[in-house]
């Protein structure tokens, strides 16, 4: 009986509306019957459906007396997703983001205003600005108003540093355990210019003076650098830096935990291990001191280095092409650990 009484409604309701009203409710209904009659246990809406809803909710005012199976909320939920979308899709069309460029006749006039007139500020050529037409913001003018640098270039920072790498060394320390459970401290001074493996020492207790007497004989008959790159390790002890001045020697420290602003001597310190010491059982003291000095003649003579162009730090240079005639003949270093190559006459 109630399932008569609401047809009888409908039907009352709908003699009684507009033509346009009834075109649109059976639009409505028409869409939903559509949906319905897909093969699904449960009707399932696709993007143009709630594309349709979103469009009929903003056209029709009445659209919520023709919905059956969605809720009103998740259309109005819809609508919003769209906005958005359409909002988003418009934004990304821009091709040219943000304020607009100022033209390139104000950019001239701004210019001229400034050279012809030297004494005046960026106020003083706004409201001149403003005078001729154009708003402009002192930032803008500030902008464009600085001449153009006309003097010779400057160096950069690599430039400085390798015209001169020839003044600056490099010192640090690290250690080596044996196979008695022996810890060993190795230092090491390097040479930024040419990369040069200039010292290296072993000890089991880094005092301060033997550090101080490292330095001594890494700098014979006069040869120091201008500048030693350092860390604050305490076994430099607290003189060592002005006896170091009163050789000519100006240390450098590194700030605390900062080990790349030594990252030369840090990068010879991991060479040292990939290619050398990893590979070894260091026994003790003298077993030791013995592979860093043949290592250290393989790294300064024959081994090439990437910084230097595959050049070797004190080696002589790379051939311009093979001999005549000859073989190359193959020098192990360290027991066949690595090999140097060279030609052999015929």
């Amino acid at each position: 009986m109630l399932t008569y009484l609401s047809l009888l409604c409908s039907a009352l309701r709908a003699a009684l509306s507009s033509r346009q009203h009834l075109v649109l409710e059976n639009l409505a209904l028409r869409q939903q019957l559509t949906v319905l009659s897909r093969q699904s246990r449960r009707p399932r809406l696709d993007p143009s459906d709630r594309l349709f809803w979103s469009f009929l909710s903003q056209l029709w005012p009445r659209w919520q007396s023709a919905v059956v199976f969605v809720q009103p909320e998740t259309v109005i939920r819809w609508q919003r997703t769209a906005w958005r979308q359409y909002w988003t899709w418009k934004s990304r069309r821009s091709a040219t983001p943000g304020r607009s460029r100022v033209p390139k006749q104000v950019r001239e006039l701004i210019r001229r205003l400034a050279h012809e007139n030297p004494r005046w500020g960026s106020v003083r050529i706004v409201g001149e600005l403003r005078k001729l037409g154009y708003d402009i913001s002192s930032r803008t003018v500030r902008r464009y108003r600085r001449p153009r640098w006309r003097g010779p270039p400057s160096q950069s920072w690599r430039t400085f540093l390798k015209n001169h790498a020839a003044h600056i060394w490099a010192t640090d320390f690290f250690t080596v355990q044996t196979l008695t459970l022996k810890t060993l401290y190795v230092s090491l001074f390097i040479s930024h210019d040419r990369r040069q493996l200039v010292h290296l020492n072993v000890t089991p207790r880094p005092r301060a003076e033997w550090v101080w007497r490292q330095l001594i004989e890494a700098t014979p008959w006069g040869q120091q650098p201008k500048f030693l790159i350092r860390d604050r390790d305490c076994c430099y002890g607290g003189s060592f830096n002005r006896r170091a001045a009163r050789l000519g020697i100006e240390a450098v420290l590194t700030p605390i935990r900062a080990p790349k602003a030594n990252a030369i001597a840090e990068r010879v310190i991991g060479t040292l291990r990939r290619e050398c010491l990893d590979h070894l059982i260091i026994i003790n003291e003298r077993h030791l001191r013995t592979v860093l000095r043949e290592y250290e003649a393989h790294y300064n003579n024959g081994r090439p280095h990437r910084t230097l162009g595959l050049e070797t730090p004190t080696g002589p240079p790379a051939r311009a092409g093979p001999p005549l005639a000859g073989r190359i003949v193959a020098r192990p270093v360290l027991g066949g650990l690595h090999h140097e190559y060279e030609w052999l006459a015929a």
